[in-house]
């Protein structure tokens, strides 16, 4: 039997390079309160975690506690920062630092217990993320490659630019980050084929998963998700942007999503800037509505978590 897991630690797949740079990085820990307020909405305790460079065949494994398990689906968790007017930037395109240092912190472990992090093209472009966790269980020590998520580009237009995304890329060939996955639609174009390459080369692989036709009808996301889980996801983290959290909870989806974390800033970005708001399928209903809901103070912030009820 194939698996997608190995017990950590487990090596790096490209050996670190004397790039002190990246291994600089913030180290961020959370209180044990913190934890315990956040554990009911986080995936199953991981015992094993992601192999890199693994091939794409369908395992059984440990999937006990899986919500979706059933539906060879992974966990979702929908997370993202938010002003205080729905927003989560001053205009599309611009990085926008909403969230204060103890919710960073919350982000960071969040991230340490999923299997990956999703974001979409747009987002990518314009942040250059890193999209790995510089979360610490002792205060001091980073945790490993193994516990590290895998980053996922959803990108069905293929507007990605890998060139805008150098940090992801160099904290790949440091091996102390995963390379990221490139999520496109099932359509292939001749262009596809050198990207590819140019992926796999730093340890990274493609997903393709569903159609795409107008941007404004979304993606197809339940094939997207069991196209995850075949390579062998079983918890994803999507943190955005506003297109990709939209999409995830108009009503034909939200039956997809396991728990919602929302951090709460506390300002206004005033008009003008990109706003969460999923379009209304009926016009004199809500769209979505949250139940079993805590809400937790990291800070100046305030972070809701709850669990979708879907649309009937």
């Amino acid at each position: 039997m194939t698996s997608f897991y190995s017990k950590p630690p487990i090596k790096p797949f490209y050996h670190p390079q004397e790039d002190t740079s990246l291994q600089e990085q913030t180290v961020y820990t959370i209180s044990k309160e913190g934890v315990e307020r956040l554990a009911p909405y986080l995936p199953p305790k991981r015992s094993e975690f992601l192999r890199e460079r693994q091939d794409s065949r369908k395992v059984e494994d440990e999937i006990a506690g899986y919500s979706h398990a059933t539906q060879s689906l992974p966990h979702v968790t929908l997370t993202y920062a938010q002003s205080l007017d729905s927003q989560i930037s001053l205009r599309p395109g611009q990085r926008t630092t909403l969230s204060g240092v103890e919710t960073k912190a919350m982000t960071q472990f969040l991230r340490a217990h999923h299997d990956a992090i999703l974001i979409g093209a747009g987002t990518a472009n314009a942040d250059n993320p890193k999209l790995n966790t510089s979360f610490s269980y002792d205060g001091e020590n980073i945790v490993g490659l193994a516990e590290q998520p895998r980053p996922l580009i959803l990108d069905p237009g293929r507007s990605w630019s890998e060139e805008k995304c150098q940090k992801m890329f160099g904290l790949a060939k440091a091996g102390v980050g995963r390379a990221p996955w490139w999520i496109i639609c099932e359509d292939e174009t001749k262009q596809d084929e050198e990207r590819i390459k140019k992926i796999k080369e730093f340890g990274g692989g493609i997903i393709k998963a569903g159609r795409y036709g107008k941007r404004e009808n979304g993606v197809e996301w339940e094939k997207i998700l069991k196209a995850m889980w075949d390579t062998g996801i079983r918890s994803v983290m999507i943190e955005g942007g506003a297109t990709v959290i939209n999409d995830l909870l108009r009503a034909r989806n939200q039956h997809l999503v396991t728990s919602v974390i929302v951090t709460i800033a506390p300002t206004y970005l005033g008009s003008g800037g990109v706003v969460v708001a999923p379009p209304r399928s009926m016009q004199d209903e809500n769209e979505a509505t949250l139940s079993g809901v805590t809400w937790i103070p990291f800070g100046q912030d305030v972070v809701m978590a709850g669990r979708l009820a879907p649309k009937s």
